[in-house]
């Protein structure tokens, strides 16, 4: 690995090498294709280091501006905008979705709030709504589906991931309370991406950035939650035109850091506030108390995974203060805080330790247990390799 320090900021170097030779044994065992791998502390850059393949088929190396489909850490970036609204007066946490999308208030979500949406105890489904699949891309389809499905649980009482429309639903709301006027691809790119000088991140596959975009492809194709083929099918529904606010940004591990060091700034970086340091610390607490994530239900029986705190605050999934399953690790400290998508990508703020990591991989590992299993382990090396 090339060390951007003789001595790093605190890292043991040959810490970080056999970090990087794990990440090596398993891309040649071909658990996966390729990653970038970005470690920061105190906003200077430890290491930037590209590994394998951004399509193996393909013999295509990876390289370290590569751009990758997010899938789930493009819900970190809706749900920053929605803090951001939230400062500006615009929205409240405790407003009702129906206050601004008005035909959402049926079935059950009538009274379902923005912080319900935001800690995913909104009862909303995981699965897309009863609609054509192919319209996935279609904002306004989702929206329109969402606005008639039924809760399946009340809001509040649970807490269970909603995977695509709790974060249309999100992205609906700021496109109304910004009049409707632009898309919300043009939210995103205006609002959060060009201050934050995030230039190779979009909603979308924007056409510039198609030459260095790692193709969806699954490698570890074990089910989980879902199959192969429904990320594979995801993945290629992210063009040009397709808004997916939940998973359909594209975006480069350079970019991501931005981002990761934004939060880690308390809300600010390299003069540009996107949110304020009381926010960061509202939206990185736990507000889910005790209550278990149920998405991960399934695991009791596959894993004998015992249930524990879904500890998630404002749109950010925390590491908590008990040693349970977390793609944040089991070194970090207990409130770091961060983002990870479906079998490929993760972000992570340590606040304790003034530390950023983002992981960005192709080839999919599509057993949600598996990849956690992976960045689990990558998250540890990270923190381990921190000597001072």
């Amino acid at each position: 690995m090339n060390l951007d320090q003789a001595t790093p900021l605190g890292f043991d170097g040959n810490r970080l090498g056999h970090l990087g030779n794990v990440i090596n044994r398993d891309i040649d065992a071909r658990r996966y294709d390729g990653a970038v791998l970005a470690v920061a502390r105190g906003g200077k850059p430890v290491l930037t280091e590209a590994f394998g393949y951004a399509h193996r088929d393909s013999e295509r190396r990876m390289k370290k501006d590569d751009v990758f489909v997010s899938f789930s850490i493009a819900k970190q970036l809706t749900h920053t905008l929605v803090l951001n609204r939230v400062e500006r007066g615009e929205l409240a946490l405790t407003q009702r979705v129906a206050d601004v999308i008005p035909e959402f208030a049926n079935r059950g979500k009538e009274n379902i709030t923005l912080f319900h949406v935001l800690t995913h105890t909104a009862g909303l489904t995981l699965k897309l709504p009863m609609m054509d699949p192919m319209q996935v891309g279609n904002l306004e389809a989702v929206v329109q589906a969402a606005c008639m499905s039924a809760v399946e649980s009340v809001p509040g009482e649970r807490v269970y991931y909603s995977g695509i429309i709790g974060t249309a639903i999100l992205a609906e709301v700021l496109r109304r309370v910004d009049g409707g006027k632009r898309a919300y691809r043009d939210i995103l790119a205006q609002d959060l991406f060009a201050p934050l000088g995030m230039k190779d991140s979009a909603l979308g596959a924007r056409a510039d950035l198609a030459s260095r975009l790692c193709p969806v492809v699954a490698r570890d194709r074990l089910p989980g939650l879902s199959f192969a083929e429904e990320y594979e099918m995801f993945g290629a529904m992210v063009t040009a035109e397709a808004e997916i606010p939940a998973l359909g940004c594209v975006l480069t591990a350079p970019d991501l850091t931005r981002f990761a060091n934004m939060l880690r700034g308390g809300g600010a970086f390299d003069g540009e506030r996107i949110l304020s340091p009381a926010m960061v610390d509202l939206a990185t607490r736990n507000h889910t108390g005790q209550m278990p994530n149920d998405t991960w239900s399934f695991a009791s029986g596959v894993r004998g995974w015992k249930p524990f705190p879904a500890y998630l605050g404002l749109g950010f999934y925390l590491r908590g203060d008990v040693v349970a399953p977390n793609f944040l690790g089991t070194l970090t400290s207990p409130r770091s805080y961060g983002g990870a998508g479906a079998g490929s990508t993760m972000f992570w703020v340590d606040p304790e330790r003034d530390l950023t990591c983002v992981f960005l991989s192709s080839g999919l590992i599509t057993c949600e247990l598996r990849n956690i299993d992976r960045l689990q382990r990558i998250s540890d090396l990270v923190v381990s390799a921190l000597v001072d």
